[in-house]
């Protein structure tokens, strides 16, 4: 699901490997149903095996040595991944079948086995993760755990105490504090399931009936394929979990449609890429962090669901603005042979269910694990409901295939966060990190809000969206909590801060995977992408400066009021920035436009009114008015 690309090796998907691969990856995902249904297995026996196959499947995918170098070299390569592959199985016996009760290892610690296998874990999971994710995962591990290791040679205001290599091992490797922690346990419980209900939504045909759909919406307003995508992506985008992969999915077809319109190819790749990202923001399933937030936060997944909904609304709300005052500047129309909503509903309106379901036992609060296996069984009850969509047995283990396929990434990235979790934990460093945000903030939340969304973004530029937000979370959140923010709301905006790194120049991932289908500049594209996903930075400032995340103690006119005020300022800057509401407009006008969208940051309600309505007036006097030059 995420993918960097950055990775320096290409997955083997052919060859001699080929059936090996289908197999063990369709065992795994057979195990983790089974395991999903049954829990017979503890987290200390089931987190090990689900790494190992994990570790396994990498090396497989991933080669050594790409196949362009040569049959020799290839060949040669393949023999250190059956070596890394062997490492991984007894690393991982080892650790299963490790007794936490014998009084030996209470009293001496380790054996040298245990410390050998444990060491060997931690070496081959770096590789693994640069293999998936790219080296810039596993360098920033390598950087915590030789500060956990060597701190205490440090300066004073740095220095920890300095573990010596059996406490990391059993701190790391042997407890739930590290490898094994939280990020694991939720990439391979909750994730695993929603990746694999994405896998077979797309192998039975759901996913193309929510693209059509969007088509049928939107299609024919004015820049339609354009403000198709952004419904489109924010269907799919929830489900897939990973913003690169939804861009080159839904891309392949919105991009070239966008393109013929007359949309300029870095304009078609940035509104792909801003929808796409979006779509991890939005109800029910909201990407893998979401999960992880819940487990952080310990707070049911239904109240971040819930919460979650206006501002996911908010931001593509913002999106379609973007696009139309696009599609407006550039005298664009819309699409002139769209299916009609009731046709494409008529013919699909059964791959609604699943999607329906989930969302429902979600809301009831049922287990997140249980609400994945059922939704995943119900997409394939919906395909076979009716003759036309029933899918083949090579269709469904093909998407049996791909659901452990796409886990390999995130299952990498999350254990691998892990260390940086374990170290921050063990060191004490996230505390010294709260301090110097403080510091260099002034005690302004604006200021620190600034300094944490250039973290974010930086940290992004190499690491996929979930262990940023890990990695982020666990330094950050404390320093928003110290002026007074509750955790959820600390939490989510973090969890949107770390969604910027796809759109952001100068390394936009999601943004570069569209310039690619395009055929535009990559940096043009994730200009273009940033301009049209800056809710990734508006909305997260209203979550701080209003009362735009729903709360208990919270009235329905204060939230009402928060709403609005994003809208205010959602309109007052996009078109105060691009010179155009109805028609094009002044300079002055522009600037009143800006000066509202600033006094919706401020927390007085009788000013947020005033505001609104010197908007709602600019607004209607554009719309009367004729503009010769339009």
């Amino acid at each position: 699901m995420e993918q960097q690309n950055n990775v320096v090796v290409e997955p083997a998907r052919l060859g001699g490997f080929d059936f090996l691969l289908g197999a063990v990856a369709i065992a795994m995902t057979l195990f983790q149903i089974w395991h999903g249904l049954a829990a017979e297995l503890s987290a200390p026996q089931f987190l090990p095996i689900h790494l190992s196959w994990v570790l396994v499947l990498i090396f497989l995918t991933y080669p050594t040595l790409p196949k362009r170098l040569g049959k020799g070299a290839y060949l040669g390569g393949r023999v250190i991944d059956l070596v890394c592959i062997a490492l991984s199985l007894w690393a991982g016996y080892r650790i299963t079948t490790f007794d936490y009760d014998d009084l030996s290892f209470l009293l001496d610690g380790l054996t040298q086995l245990d410390l050998y296998a444990g060491t060997a874990l931690i070496v081959i999971l770096l590789e693994a993760t640069r293999r998936t994710v790219g080296w810039v995962m596993s360098a920033i591990a390598i950087i915590f755990l030789a500060y956990a290791l060597f701190g205490n040679v440090l300066p004073d205001n740095l220095a920890s105490k300095g573990f010596d290599l059996q406490e990391m091992i059993r701190f790391h490797i042997f407890s739930t504090n590290g490898v094994f922690g939280a990020p694991l346990a939720i990439s391979a419980g909750v994730v695993f399931v929603f990746v694999l209900f994405g896998a077979l939504l797309q192998v039975t045909g759901a996913g193309q009936f929510f693209i059509d759909c969007a088509f049928a919406i939107a299609g024919k307003y004015r820049g339609g394929p354009a403000k198709a995508s952004v419904l489109a992506s924010a269907a799919l985008g929830s489900i897939s979990g990973s913003a690169i992969a939804n861009t080159v999915t839904t891309g392949a077809l919105t991009i070239p449609m966008m393109k013929k319109l007359g949309y300029k190819p870095e304009q078609a790749a940035g509104i792909e890429a801003a929808a796409s990202t979006g779509g991890q923001i939005m109800p029910p399933v909201m990407g893998a962090g979401a999960f992880v937030m819940a487990q952080f936060t310990g707070l049911p997944y239904s109240e971040i669901l819930l919460v979650s909904i206006a501002p996911a609304i908010l931001y593509f709300a913002c999106t379609l603005l973007y696009v139309h005052l696009m599609a407006c500047k550039l005298g664009l129309k819309g699409m002139t042979n769209v299916e009609k909503v009731g046709k494409v509903m008529k013919e699909g309106w059964h791959y609604l269910v699943p999607l329906i379901l989930i969302t429902v036992l979600l809301l009831m609060s049922y287990s997140p694990v249980w609400v994945g296996l059922a939704g995943s069984l119900a997409i394939v009850v919906a395909a076979f409901t009716r003759r036309k969509t029933w899918v083949s047995y090579k269709a469904l283990l093909a998407g049996l295939r791909d659901g452990a396929l796409m886990i390999l990434p995130i299952s990498a990235a999350c254990a691998t966060a892990g260390l940086v979790v374990g170290v921050v934990g063990q060191t004490g460093i996230g505390l010294q990190f709260t301090q110097a945000l403080l510091a260099l903030s002034g005690g302004y939340l604006w200021g620190a809000f600034i300094l944490i969304a250039i973290a974010a973004v930086i940290l992004g530029m190499g690491l996929p969206v979930t262990a940023a937000y890990i990695v982020l979370s666990v330094m950050a959140v404390p320093a928003l909590g110290a002026f007074g923010l509750p955790v959820l709301t600390a939490h989510l905006i973090v969890f949107w801060l770390s969604q910027t790194s796809n759109v952001t120049p100068p390394i936009a991932l999601a943004a570069f995977a569209g310039a690619g289908i395009a055929g535009a500049s990559p940096m043009k594209s994730a200009v273009q992408a940033f301009k049209l996903a800056f809710g990734f930075f508006i909305i997260p400032l209203m979550m701080a400066y209003s009362g735009l995340l729903w709360r208990a103690d919270e009235t329905g006119v204060q939230f009402t009021i928060a709403i609005l005020a994003s809208i205010g300022l959602i309109i007052g800057f996009a078109c105060g920035v691009e010179g155009r509401l109805f028609h094009r407009l002044n300079p002055a006008l522009r600037a009143v436009l800006l000066i509202i969208a600033a006094a919706m940051l401020i927390e007085n309600p009788y000013i947020r009114i005033v505001g609104l309505i010197v908007l709602i007036g600019i607004c209607v006097w554009d719309r009367r008015r004729t503009h010769i030059d339009d």
